[in-house]
């Protein structure tokens, strides 16, 4: 074996590390959203207004998806998400600064929407760039627990603001400062990427009507299904569990710490595992813990303790899941089709964490938390359906071809 290809069997390393680093910065930007429907509550509003905001999100998103790849193919997907990147820094600073909770609120949803829609769509991108096929899965977990634990950290940084006394804005500011770091890591890291083996190809990044048919008339539809219905599920508690956490008499800051560290250490510690099985039957297994997740914070949650063990499950469920059908998605997309299959996984999955709490957050004035939790339930329920149903329709296959050789 060459050093060359002994040196892309490795994987990136260091680069890579910088590469996540930049991530979690970026990510804190999009954490810090799950404190908005605390800093309306405080300005006057509801969560039906903090719902508003943050599904105006998914109007700019899709411009970013679609116009992402074309943005890549200009500047470099590095320097495209430095670009964007400035847009998060933007979007936390409006939301801190602007008083009330009117209109301006939701320029700065749709600010936030097109910063993180060119991130997340990008990340996989570079990542399945950079790392042969077969490492994928072990790489998307990492980059997505890089941008977990950047997530998690938003709301935590409020809370701890909270405690030491400052308002629920310092976590705003602190998510602005950060985002910024993270553009100038991004845009140094242009030059260094645009030299690295590009295991995809020229212009690998546009999306086209005829490669997106391409892709859902494939196995890859189904992934990108799962990826939106657990976007809704992750989407809908994680931006109101201040407000469940006041109905329950518990502190929401026990959710994000849960869910954080779970979802990061699975993705970590046993991701690296998980995606070397069999994926249809750990899809299945794990939606669902997401389906007993929400279950005990429907019907058990009454404590600390049972706070905390329903997050964690959540997290190790969640977590786990999406880096399988990440993978699912780049690997059962048709040759040549695989940035495809992850721009549509990603405009997915924004449908789900963007547009459903707008949803969500109108269920919980007009019907209350434990109707959003029922709701929460059955689209965790249709999501451990599918992936049952796959594995069911699998092993069908497999019988009718063993009787019939």
């Amino acid at each position: 074996m060459s050093v060359r290809a002994m040196q892309e069997s490795r994987g990136p390393g260091p680069l890579f590390g910088l590469f996540c680093l930049g991530s979690y910065l970026l990510s804190l930007s999009y954490g810090s959203t799950f404190l908005l429907s605390l800093l309306i509550s405080s300005r006057g509003g509801n969560e039906h207004d903090a719902g508003s905001v943050i599904s105006a999100a998914m109007l700019s998103t899709f411009v970013a998806v679609i116009g992402s790849g074309h943005l890549s193919d200009w500047l470099g997907a590095a320097r495209s998400v430095a670009l964007f990147g400035c847009l998060l820094a933007l979007a936390s600073l409006g939301f801190a600064l602007t008083p009330g909770f009117g209109h301006a609120l939701l320029l700065f949803g749709l600010t936030l929407g097109l910063g993180w829609g060119v991130f997340y769509t990008l990340g996989p991108i570079i990542v399945a760039m950079l790392v042969e096929p077969t490492q994928r899965a072990r790489y998307f977990a990492l980059l997505s627990g890089s941008m977990m634990t950047g997530i998690g950290s938003g709301p935590l940084l409020g809370r701890l603001a909270s405690a030491l006394g400052y308002p629920v804005t310092s976590a705003f500011f602190i998510a602005a400062a950060a985002s910024l770091v993270g553009v100038l890591i991004f845009w140094r890291l242009g030059a260094r990427l645009s030299r690295e083996p590009n295991h995809l190809g020229t212009s690998a990044a546009r999306i086209t009507w005829s490669g997106a048919a391409r892709v859902l008339s494939s196995r890859a539809l189904w992934p990108i299904l799962m990826v939106g219905l657990g976007g809704c599920v992750f989407g809908g508690l994680s931006s109101f569990q201040t407000s469940y956490g006041v109905s329950r008499g518990v502190d929401y800051s026990l959710f994000f710490l849960g869910f954080m560290s779970a979802a990061i250490a699975s993705r970590m510690l046993i991701a690296g595992i998980v995606v070397k099985r069999d994926p249809y039957r750990a899809c299945c297994l794990l939606s669902g813990l997401m389906v007993v997740s929400i279950l005990l914070f429907l019907f058990v949650v009454d404590s600390s303790t049972s706070y905390l063990l329903a997050a964690v499950i959540l997290g190790v469920g969640y977590g786990l899941t999406y880096s399988v059908i990440n993978g699912l998605a780049a690997n059962e997309a048709p040759a040549g089709s695989t940035s495809q299959a992850l721009l549509l996984f990603s405009l997915s999955y924004f449908v789900g964490v963007f547009g459903f709490p707008w949803l969500a957050g109108r269920i919980i004035v007009e019907a209350g938390m434990q109707a959003l939790l029922f709701t929460v339930l059955a689209i965790a329920l249709l999501n451990w359906l599918i992936s049952l149903g796959r594995l069911g329709w699998r092993r069908a296959f497999q019988l009718r071809i063993a009787h019939n050789p």
